[in-house]
């Protein structure tokens, strides 16, 4: 008969473990619940449940030791429980179950006869209840945050009412208690088994337990020495999660894998951010080194006429010849005409025409001066050659008035205009304009045409006005 009963759990537990398997490689069939983050505690995750379960009662132990009778033969048992999980590994349960045991004496003791007054007993386990401490193993695979199924051990302690019968050599059945009474004692309840997650809130429990009964009398029969009684029960069953279904269980979650997936997501962000900085990094080296060439071209001048490469627009000039700020060769002044034929123009009128203004405004344009100074950029020049060009040509007399943007103090910035309209006076009077027809007056930052609080409006008010008349 024992071997009946280890085929029996064989089959059982291969039945489990093949529905075990199925769920555990297809865990996307149902809703997976995002965790809360670690270290916040349990608030976020499911921790109630209960549990039925059924299956075989045996007066037998793995662990051995001496029984009242040779044989026992396994029955039906089922019970339920409620469970408590404290943290990830630990719970605590509380079980019922009841059943019958069942054994007698038809094998004998290694081939020796059977010397005992009783024939066979029956005993009816009214309840067993008990308080179990259930340790969550671990979690076979560590790399899924949500896992399929959690081995557990328990350990507990409670107390066990039961009704035994005997039956003598003559086939009289009698009670254990002379008065029918059942008899309560005692249990320690050691267990182990696996819980496979069939959906969100439903597990299969496949476990087995063996009661270690305090006193001799769980089969109705008192025998010296007077070991303690034992049995054993193995289950299947289901257990239903308690609570919002939209949190995960305490008991399968695995920390280890969402502190892993932290560390990786961590790790592929500073991955991320490395290769952004690295690509902003070759940009800005190619701009460098862009700016690097364009600085050389600056340097360079290949015909010598103090215009660099970058700016000449008329290469190779010949030595000697005169050019103006682009490097292109001035023009020849035609030799003064003879005294006796110089012909005075008296009151001769010149219209400002749009050609005029375009030259001035142009020359406004280009106009720059080296960073809190009164000194003119070389790459202006070209452009005040032309305006000098219409003072002198035409007769026009030049208002110039210098402007600032509102850094620096109202002193500094009314010397600092004055001087830079001074400044272009002065240039224009040394390319042959009339001194006494250009005015240069400096307002400061009195008169500003656009916003000094951004700096595109602070380089608009940053200005010298040509007014001709």
């Amino acid at each position: 008969m024992k071997k009946a009963f280890l085929q029996c759990i064989c089959s059982l537990s291969l039945a489990c473990i093949a529905v075990t398997g199925s769920f555990a490689q297809d865990t996307s069939a149902y809703y997976m619940p995002t965790p809360p983050p670690l270290f916040s505690g349990n608030s976020g995750f499911r921790t109630w449940s209960i549990g039925v379960h059924g299956g075989i009662l045996a007066a037998f132990a793995p662990t051995g030791g001496k029984n009242d009778f040779s044989k026992w033969l396994p029955d039906i048992g089922y019970g339920a429980y409620i469970k408590h999980q404290i943290s990830h590994t630990l719970g605590l349960q509380v079980d019922f179950m009841r059943g019958s045991l069942k054994g007698n004496n038809d094998r004998q003791w290694a081939g020796a006869p059977v010397v005992s007054p009783y024939k066979s007993f029956q005993t009816d386990l009214n309840w067993a209840t008990s308080i179990s401490a259930v340790v969550t193993l671990g979690n076979i695979n560590w790399s899924q945050l949500h896992t399929s199924i959690q081995p557990y051990v328990s350990l507990g302690i409670g107390g066990a009412n039961y009704n035994p019968t005997t039956v003598n050599a003559a086939g009289t059945s009698a009670p254990y208690n002379a008065d029918g009474s059942s008899v309560t004692t005692m249990y320690i309840p050691v267990g182990l088994g696996i819980k496979a997650n069939l959906s969100q809130s439903i597990n299969l429990d496949l476990g087995y337990t063996t009661g270690f009964v305090d006193g001799d009398n769980l089969d109705g029969y008192m025998k010296p020495p007077y070991f303690s009684d034992k049995f054993s029960y193995m289950h299947i069953g289901l257990e239903f999660s308690l609570g919002d279904s939209k949190k995960p269980q305490l008991a399968r979650h695995n920390a280890p894998a969402q502190l892993a997936k932290y560390v990786k997501d961590d790790y592929d962000a500073l991955r991320a951010s490395l290769a952004a900085s690295e690509m902003r990094y070759n940009q800005r080296l190619a701009e460098l080194n862009g700016v690097k060439d364009d600085l050389a071209k600056m340097k360079m001048d290949s015909d010598g006429d103090g215009v660099a490469d970058y700016f000449d627009k008329c290469p190779n000039t010949p030595r000697g010849v005169k050019v103006d700020g682009s490097g292109c060769a001035l023009p020849v002044a035609p030799p003064p005409p003879a005294p006796d034929t110089v012909t005075k123009v008296i009151n001769n009128t010149y219209v400002i025409t749009e050609e005029d203004k375009r030259i001035v405004s142009e020359a406004i344009r280009n106009l720059e001066f080296d960073f809190g100074k009164a000194t003119i950029r070389p790459r202006s020049l070209p452009y005040l050659d032309r305006v000098a060009a219409i003072l002198i040509k035409k007769g026009f007399s030049l208002r110039l008035a210098g402007h600032t943007d509102a850094i620096g103090s109202e002193t500094a910035n009314m010397k600092l205009s004055k001087d830079r309209a001074e400044s272009v006076k002065n240039y224009l009077v040394s390319q042959g304009a009339n001194n006494g027809k250009i005015e240069a007056t400096g307002y400061g930052k009195t008169q500003p045409i656009a916003t000094n609080k951004t700096e595109a409006g602070r380089q608009q008010n940053r200005r010298v006005e040509f007014t001709l008349f």
